[in-house]
């Protein structure tokens, strides 16, 4: 795979954009994900600087997430907003972890993606549920580095 965008076809980055909106239905949560190449920063250091870049910091519940994949690492993050932080447990993110990984062992890239997303929506639920004034804050595109 010689670049970012072979990672993933249209159709199959469509596919995705459609489980974040289903994601996003029950819960006031933001979802987004983000793809590139590589980075020299640890993988969690890079998600959060992503996830101040791309101004995922500025919902107003603070309830934003950000699945952030290195193509040519092999690695991927999680990372969810303060306010997600606040109101569950450490290991809140393991699940979602496992079900991408599960998916990106067997190759399935796009299928561990549309998982993980559906996944996080299902979580927030609970914590975040939808509510009748609720806004689409941020954008639902795949973004790129």
């Amino acid at each position: 795979m010689s670049k970012v965008e072979d990672f993933l076809t249209q159709e199959e980055e469509q596919e995705i954009v459609g489980a974040i909106l289903e994601a996003e239905k029950n819960t006031s949560g933001e979802i987004r994900v983000h793809i590139e190449a590589h980075t020299e920063l640890d993988h969690y250091e890079r998600t959060r600087e992503l996830f101040h870049y791309l101004k995922m910091d500025n919902t107003k519940d603070e309830n934003g997430v950000l699945i952030y994949i290195a193509v040519h690492d092999k690695k991927f993050a999680i990372h969810g907003d303060k306010g997600i932080d606040k109101v569950v447990p450490e290991n809140f993110w393991n699940a979602t972890k496992d079900t991408i990984q599960r998916y990106f062992k067997e190759g399935e890239f796009k299928q561990g993606i549309i998982e993980g997303v559906l996944k996080t929506g299902k979580e927030l639920e609970d914590h975040f549920p939808w509510k009748h004034n609720d806004e689409n804050e941020l954008s639902n595109e795949i973004s790129k580095g």
